[in-house]
């Protein structure tokens, strides 16, 4: 169990946010350290993080008690640390200026979502984290690759964005974007299923440009504030096993100290075998959620 003022520090901040009506309690999630191989209190993994530059964060997009754990510990990290910048896969490069302007109480809400074309959950699952960011003036990263690039690279292949502008360059990494991680290539086809086995390859370099992208922001922005911890969220298959966006941000730099978050539902939850989720992530965050998960 946590400790006594961890928990009423907590429950302080459920009371904040407004989320004590769904009654979460620590009990509903079990943190466990890959490295020691023991689990941890969140007061614990706090104190594991700290020389730590960059935190993945990942989740399940419909997960609701992931969503409320992320935002917990984002708030016990600022807490702790101070300065945290939030980096987020849930806003596009070219969205920044929009977010810039919303944290800088320059526009409404109801603009951030519509010009920052924030995902449909948003108010439910990320709006917590981006006001907390808000009153206590830290920086956001709006971290992923706009769609539309993407989704050329998908039907036209990674030379397709040579032929770009400058200035629409400007919302990808530097080109040639890094594709040959064998493992991650395999892990892609998996998750496919059916489709996997007649994929083309540039379905995966989509999925390589979304990595790329997050890693090279993620990068830039440490560049400039080294003492700065980055917390950063996204969808889990892009950081599990230290692929995807970690690998990629690892190659930018290989002393840069990086750390990555899996938290998921378990239907093991009860009694987990931890040596299955072992190589997934450096702490492993299992969870049972009470609600449904979002349509």
């Amino acid at each position: 169990m946590p400790h006594p003022s961890l928990f009423l520090f907590c429950l302080i901040l459920c009371l904040n946010a407004g989320l004590i009506a769904q009654e979460i309690e620590f009990s509903e999630f079990k943190i466990y350290s890959t490295e020691q191989q023991q689990t941890l209190t969140p007061q614990e993994l706090l104190e594991d993080i700290a020389e730590v530059d960059v935190l993945f964060f990942g989740e399940e997009h419909d997960d609701n008690l992931g969503h409320w754990i992320q935002d917990t510990l984002y708030r016990m990290i600022l807490q702790a640390y101070g300065s945290t910048t939030l980096s987020l896969e849930m806003f596009e490069t070219d969205c920044q200026l929009v977010l810039d302007e919303y944290l800088a109480d320059l526009i409404t809400e109801e603009r951030l979502i519509k010009d920052g074309r924030a995902w449909k959950n948003y108010k439910k699952a990320y709006r917590p984290l981006v006001e907390t960011a808000k009153t206590q003036g830290q920086a956001v990263i709006a971290a992923n690759a706009p769609r539309r690039y993407v989704k050329l690279v998908s039907r036209k292949g990674l030379d397709a964005l040579s032929q770009l502008t400058k200035s629409a360059q400007q919302y990808l990494p530097p080109l040639p974007i890094f594709t040959a991680d064998s493992g991650y290539y395999r892990r892609f086809k998996e998750a496919m299923g059916e489709f996997g086995h007649q994929m083309r390859d540039n379905v995966y370099h989509a999925q390589c440009t979304w990595d790329a992208s997050m890693a090279y922001r993620i990068f830039r922005h440490w560049r400039k504030h080294k003492q700065e911890l980055i917390f950063h969220l996204n969808g889990r298959f892009h950081t599990d096993y230290q692929q995807g966006t970690f690998a990629q941000l690892q190659s930018l730099h290989k002393k840069i100290k990086l750390k990555n978050i899996s938290c998921f539902p378990a239907d093991d939850y009860d009694q987990p075998d931890w040596s299955v989720y072992a190589q997934q992530g450096d702490y492993i965050i299992l969870s049972q959620s009470r609600e449904e998960k979002d349509e």
